[in-house]
């Protein structure tokens, strides 16, 4: 890398999203991507990962990716030293009114199938009956009456229903419950309610204050409609070809998939 390279490179902050983004499907990164992230901080770039999971399903992730900076976490609510291994801030659900919301919803879809992370950063995520939950390692507490679900602070829960789509739900929730809390549709089978105004964009934003950048140093890539704040507080947005169309729509580019380096191919051109 020349030293004027160096100087050109457009984003001092490069926010990259997890799943369906930055990982493969095996929960890997290829060598291409590693090297061009590389790149970009020898060049002078931060990389920073915006990630929906809570720090228990992240950092051993980001161990394993020998990542030591500042991940935002838990769609926003979780700014989390993987360097150090330590919480420096987050913030929780109102489980009153998360209640409340899910009461109001349930009254007009009919019974929800319910799931929770807990605040910390051993946080259990609680899995309550038949909700359904993705095959792979993540580490999850079976739990039989889902009042166990409030028993502690909570960053989100999560929510199923048994006949209607992911969007379906997201959008039914959202309208019937908006005003007390947030809802975000952050990859399939995973509806979100959050804390009212919390979403990644509020992480992102927070952490970038702490390592000196703004909105207009930052160029983030992801797949899913929570990363739309994201884009939105980003001064470029760049969603994966395998992204929703909700996220496509309101990006300033495209890229190829997160099997096929579409990482690697945007910081390598904008690299030279």
């Amino acid at each position: 890398m020349s030293e004027a390279a160096a100087q050109d490179i457009p984003y001092k902050l490069i926010a990259t999203d997890l799943d369906g983004t930055l990982l493969r499907s095996d929960d890997t990164v290829s060598e291409r991507t590693r090297a061009a992230l590389a790149v970009a901080t020898a060049a002078g770039a931060t990389h920073i990962v915006v990630t929906g999971r809570a720090v228990p399903w992240t950092k051993h992730i980001l161990d394993d990716l020998g990542y030591r900076g500042l991940a935002v976490c838990g769609q926003g609510a979780q700014v989390y030293d993987a360097g150090q291994h330590r919480l420096l801030t987050s913030v929780t659900l109102d489980r009153q009114l998360a209640t409340l919301a899910l009461a109001k919803i349930e009254a007009e879809v009919g019974r929800l199938l319910l799931a929770a992370s807990r605040d910390g950063l051993d946080g259990e995520v609680l899995v309550g009956p038949g909700y359904r939950v993705h095959d792979g390692p993540l580490p999850y507490q079976p739990i039989r009456d889902a009042a166990d679900l409030w028993a502690a602070p909570l960053n989100k829960v999560y929510v199923q229903h048994p006949t209607l789509s992911d969007d379906e739900l997201a959008d039914a929730a959202r309208r019937i419950a908006g005003g007390l809390v947030g809802v975000v549709m952050a990859g399939e089978g995973i509806v979100e309610i959050l804390p009212l105004g919390l979403t990644k964009a509020t992480g992102l934003s927070l952490a970038a204050r702490r390592l000196g950048f703004r909105a207009a140093d930052t160029l983030a890539f992801g797949d899913m409609p929570n990363d739309i704040p994201m884009f939105a507080w980003a001064a470029h947005g760049v969603a994966m070809a395998n992204a929703h169309e909700e996220l496509k729509a309101v990006a300033d580019e495209v890229t190829s998939s997160n099997e096929e380096d579409g990482i690697a191919l945007v910081l390598e051109r904008l690299l030279g």
